[in-house]
């Protein structure tokens, strides 16, 4: 799988999401290759969009569209700084239920010192979580350059998954979980996407 991360910051949410349903419904059915795409805008404004393809090469079919290049031009008018693109095809994905029903998104972007032992961490911690967290509908790691990653959660709902963070892990899963956080550079950025909007392909 290839991913694609775009974030930048944009002065109207409505006008973004409008933009990204006519993507959706003019030139998704062209993209041979999309899987799917996750989007939404954060309460300060900043949209973070996920874009998922079979392959780079499907990926880069995508762009080389005159229609794409068209589509692009006026959706970029709509960001109010810079915006930033980051692909990837060193994606981790855990399905526990259907993602495009999550009522809320939050994505978590970081650096480790060992992203493999992360990953390893997590797929160990997988079972547990899975029967901890039943608001947890699946998720997407995105490995980046120099240790760098992007994780998307997507959750039943918000309410549920603020009241599943008060809860006190069981001892084999914070043990996992604090391992996994001393590997962490700094602290994690989170960006919550309290009305998240999904596209797929089909």
């Amino acid at each position: 799988m290839f991913v694609q991360v775009i974030q930048g910051q944009v002065g109207d949410g409505v006008a973004i999401r409008a933009a990204l349903d006519r993507w959706n419904q003019e030139l998704a059915p062209g993209a041979t290759g999309w899987l799917g795409s996750t989007a939404g805008v954060t309460d300060d404004g900043q949209l973070v969009a996920v874009a998922r393809f079979e392959s780079a090469a499907a990926a880069r079919r995508n762009s080389d569209r005159p229609e794409q290049g068209q589509w692009w031009a006026q959706a970029a008018q709509l960001f109010t700084g810079p915006v930033t693109f980051r692909d990837s095809v060193e994606v981790d994905v855990d399905l526990r239920g259907d993602p495009d029903q999550a009522g809320f998104v939050q994505v978590m972007q970081g650096r480790s010192t060992d992203l493999a032992r992360s990953h390893e961490l997590m797929a160990l911690a997988a079972d547990v979580v899975a029967a901890f967290r039943p608001d947890v509908l699946g998720s997407l790691a995105v490995a980046h350059d120099a240790g760098e990653y992007t994780a998307i959660v997507y959750f039943t709902s918000e309410q549920e998954a603020r009241a599943a963070e008060r809860k006190q892990l069981p001892p084999s899963l914070s043990e996992l979980m604090t391992e996994r956080a001393a590997l962490e550079v700094g602290e994690p950025v989170f960006l919550d996407l309290p009305h998240p909007w999904m596209y797929s392909a089909g």
